[in-house]
């Protein structure tokens, strides 16, 4: 295994530890592919996912050869963020995976905030 991989897996690890102390909330959980970004916020008690959103959904999707990028990320935090509200979730723990914070994750992150507490 390479050293970038287990480094990722590392800080995934590290998160969801975590996150684990922190079992009261909800937890947005964000996942990104070369060509798409995925976000979802999970109940970890019950292990159901309660909204979800990415740049596959009809409001968001372009065809286009990538969909991973700051526009796109702007609008599916958006979207997840209006979801939530419409849900009446106010509180939720930020899980970024193993990846780090910043660029598409960060501008996600940046966006959903504005409607939802971290």
């Amino acid at each position: 295994m390479s050293k970038n991989k287990q480094n990722f897996i590392r800080r995934k690890q590290r998160v969801r530890i975590k996150l684990r102390k922190i079992s009261d909330r909800y937890r947005l959980s964000v996942f990104k592919s070369g060509r798409h970004i995925y976000a979802q916020i999970i109940d970890d008690a019950s292990s159901v996912t309660l909204v979800s959103a990415s740049t596959l959904d009809k409001e968001i999707r372009v065809n286009s050869k990538s969909n991973c990028n700051v526009d796109f990320a702007i609008r599916v935090g958006k979207l997840i963020a209006d979801r939530a509200e419409a849900k009446s979730i106010k509180m939720v723990s930020f899980d970024k995976g193993g990846h780090k914070y910043h660029g598409v994750i960060k501008v996600l992150a940046d966006e959903a905030r504005k409607k939802i507490q971290f």
